[in-house]
This record gives C-alpha cells, sequence and structure tokens, in this order.
C-alpha cells in the first residue's frame, strides 16, 4: 500500500482526494492535515510514501509547507491546487514538488483514461525518493557537432520538466537566433499558467503555441493541453499547427508528433532536446530526427529528477550529445549561433 497525507484547509476537498486514491486499492490515506504547519507536523511524523499539498492554506501555504518539510525529509510531494494558483504550482515545481494537478480534474467526469492515468502517474512518483546531484560544470566532455543553420529547437519534458527547463531558459541568450517549440507534459488547464510562470525566469518571450502562426526567432512555444502540437509546411515557412490524433505513449500532447513533423519539414536544420520525465516519449522522435539529418540532445542522468524519457531517447543510439543541464543552453546556443 502506498500510504498517504493529504493536506488541504478543505474537508470537502480531502473527503473527494481520499475517495480518489482509495477507491483504487493501492492507496491507503493514513492523516489529513487541514493548513500547512499541521500538514509538516504530520509529514515528519507519520513518513507517509506520498503527500498531496494544496497551496493556499491558511497559517503556512503549500510553498512553505513544502520547503520546511523537504529540508528536513525526503518525499514525493504532489500538488493539487485551483486554477487560478497554476503559475504558484508551477513555483511548486521548484521548491520540490513533483507534479500537480487542478482540484477540479477530481470530479465524476473524469475518465477512466485520466483515472488510469493519475494513478500510475501517482505510483511511479510514490517511489521517488531523492533526485540525484547534478554533475559539476565542466564535466563531461562534449564531442564537436557539425555547424549548420538551425531553424527550430524542439524539446520534450514531464515529470522535473518545469523545474529544469525554468533554470535552462534562465541560462538562454535573449538574442537567441532560433525558435524553441516545448512540449511539456502538463495536466489540464495548467498550460497558460505555465507559459507565463516560464516568461519570468527568460529573457526569451514565452507564449502559448498557435494554430497556424510561424515560430519565431527569440519566442518560446508552449504546447497546449490535450492536443498534439506539429509542424506543417504551406509554403516556404514551417507553421505550428494542432492535431487531434489519439495519445502516443499516453500522452497528448505526445513529444513524439513534434520531432516527427520537425524532422520531416526541417531536416537537418533541427535541434531536439530531451529533459527529464517519466516513460518514453521523445525517444521514436529523437531516431527520426537523426535519421533526417537533424541534431539531437538529451539531459544526463546525473542532473535528471527521473531518467526515463532521456534514457528511452539515448537507449535509441541516436542521441548526439548527453550533458548534465546547466551545460545545455550553452551548447545549444554555440551550435546554433555557430551555424548562422
Amino acid at each position: 500500500m502506498i500510504n498517504t497525507v493529504i493536506v488541504d484547509d478543505s474537508p470537502m476537498v480531502r473527503d473527494i482526494i481520499r475517495d480518489f486514491l482509495e477507491s483504487e486499492g493501492s492507496f491507503k490515506v493514513i492523516g489529513e492535515a487541514g493548513d500547512g504547519e499541521e500538514g509538516v507536523e504530520m509529514i515528519l511524523s507519520l513518513n507517509p510514501d506520498l503527500v498531496t499539498m494544496d497551496i493556499e492554506m491558511p497559517r503556512m501555504n503549500g510553498l512553505e509547507a513544502i520547503e520546511r518539510t523537504l529540508k528536513k525529509t525526503v518525499v514525493p510531494i504532489v500538488v493539487i491546487t485551483s486554477q487560478d494558483t497554476a503559475k504558484t504550482a508551477y513555483e511548486a515545481t521548484v521548491r520540490g514538488a513533483l507534479e500537480f494537478y487542478p482540484k477540479d480534474l477530481f470530479t465524476a467526469s473524469l475518465s477512466p483514461a485520466k483515472q488510469r492515468e493519475i494513478y500510475e502517474t501517482l505510483k511511479r512518483i510514490s517511489g521517488i525518493k531523492a533526485s540525484r546531484p547534478a554533475r559539476l560544470p565542466g564535466e563531461p566532455a562534449v564531442k564537436p557537432l557539425e555547424k549548420r543553420k538551425i531553424d527550430a529547437v524542439v524539446i520534450a519534458s514531464s515529470t522535473g520538466g518545469p523545474k529544469a527547463l525554468s533554470r535552462f531558459f534562465s541560462l538562454m541568450p535573449g538574442d537567441f537566433p532560433a525558435p524553441v517549440i516545448v512540449v511539456q507534459h502538463n495536466s489540464s488547464g495548467f498550460d497558460k499558467g505555465f507559459a507565463q510562470w516560464l516568461d519570468t525566469y527568460t529573457p526569451l518571450e514565452v507564449k502559448l503555441a498557435e494554430d497556424g502562426e510561424i515560430p519565431l526567432a527569440g519566442k518560446v512555444y508552449i504546447a497546449q493541453t490535450d492536443r498534439h502540437l506539429v509542424l506543417r509546411k504551406n509554403g516556404a515557412a514551417p507553421r505550428l499547427a494542432y492535431t487531434d490524433d489519439p495519445p502516443e505513449n499516453n500522452q497528448k500532447p505526445a513529444a513524439d508528433a513534434l520531432f516527427r513533423s520537425a524532422a520531416e519539414h526541417l531536416k537537418e536544420s533541427v535541434v531536439s532536446v530531451v529533459f527529464t520525465g517519466m516513460g518514453g516519449d521523445g525517444a521514436a522522435g529523437t531516431r527520426r530526427i537523426r535519421e533526417m539529418g537533424g541534431i539531437t540532445l538529451a539531459q544526463d542522468e546525473e542532473s535528471s529528477l527521473i531518467y526515463g524519457m532521456p534514457r528511452a531517447a539515448v537507449e535509441t543510439g541516436c542521441v548526439d550529445l548527453v550533458l548534465p543541464l546547466d551545460r545545455i543552453a550553452p551548447e545549444l546556443d554555440a551550435l546554433v549561433r555557430g551555424g548562422a
């Protein structure tokens, strides 16, 4: 059983979360707290396998509770909060939360497929006890790559992605000479909040990708939830487009869909990067980008919270560079700028 503590100031919400978890059969709620201060004390006392945490609470909010908890113990924390605190929920990932969901997702209308997805994610997260330390700057040696004109950078990330991406984009220069297109596996309804939050970490302009727009240098385009984001070529310039195709790798949007389309239309002028995350999304797309002449990068194991997606990409044998998180932005900038 996965022993779980629920921290939320609403008794009704605690009831909903408890019923949702315990109906699956793998979770046992061993404690409930109505504010962050009580929650920290309960977590340290009960030593659960998983914690669900609200953000807006009396006495101590969720951000402070997460920070205080993780200073004293190692426990997987998932934020379950309201839509209007989406940006704060992403800030919680910087403090150490591993995933988050909107409260209104847990209703009777939640589809069986979405229920299974959440259960499986929570089960995997409950087994995460600590992130690996990042490698020191200067490691490892990087093999030189052929410089060429780059028309776009495509990125895949999932669990641990918001924290990794905030660090990555904080190291990117404001005059980066190519558009960056990101598929981050997000909970429904949190995509706009993610774009707004990430925009505060970088000199680049971050926005939700819109159907039909031409990606421009110096801008970061975030895939909306529940649709696949792809590139389509109408005339000389590729445009962003959304499709309603079935999920891939249990994900929608899926990085593989974006990577494949980028490989098809941009060929050798695209660079892909696979960041931390569970599962194998991005691996098949990485292979396709390499087959079409593009350049492929992946985050290394030491700096990844979860080495699932990067590992799957590396195991294809089609990754050109495997780098610690803090090395990816400067190497990418040198690569793209060198071929401009």
